[in-house]
């Protein structure tokens, strides 16, 4: 695809998420570099995510589209499907990644993620055990991460990189 084709790509990407961004997040590039984003998803509702704000990092690889963007949570969160550093399993950033999907496809994929966890398919093991074994604890744990990690609240709301 090019250097030039890319950057065609991710503005085309860029713009068609300020038009219409998918419900509850929100991304663009962090400074001029059009290769690293920062994303937000609001915890969705009805989810122990309710009320958190998440902050994620995008990389976008120089054979984007044909390779999927490196994402990753910035903010911790309990979750079957993402680990201590943030890492996301996902089949969409992994072995099911298409050319044809968007940065803005991808993020309601992860909305998705937190709001239905996949626990046959764990980054944390510890969070898919108790997911098995007691939902509402798994929930209340969620939850009090999100209050302590995604909230107003919590010690590192807001962008850890602003220094």
């Amino acid at each position: 695809m090019g250097d030039e084709g890319l950057m065609m790509r991710l503005r085309k990407e860029l713009s068609d998420l300020q038009a219409s961004p998918p419900a509850n997040c929100s991304a663009g590039p962090v400074g001029d570099n059009l290769l690293k984003w920062q994303a937000t998803i609001m915890g969705p509702a009805d989810s122990p995510y309710e009320g958190g704000v998440f902050y994620l990092s995008v990389t976008f690889p120089p054979d984007y589209p044909f390779r999927p963007p490196h994402v990753a949570f910035k903010t911790k969160m309990f979750h079957c499907n993402v680990n201590r550093t943030g890492a996301i399993c996902l089949d969409i950033l992994k072995d099911k990644w298409s050319p044809a999907l968007t940065l803005s496809k991808v993020l309601l994929s992860i909305c998705s993620l937190m709001d239905d966890p996949n626990p046959d398919d764990p980054l944390s093991v510890e969070a898919a055990d108790l997911f098995l074994k007691d939902k509402n604890a798994y929930n209340d744990t969620a939850a009090q991460w999100t209050l302590q990690f995604a909230t107003e609240f919590s010690e590192q709301s807001g962008d850890s990189d602003a220094d």
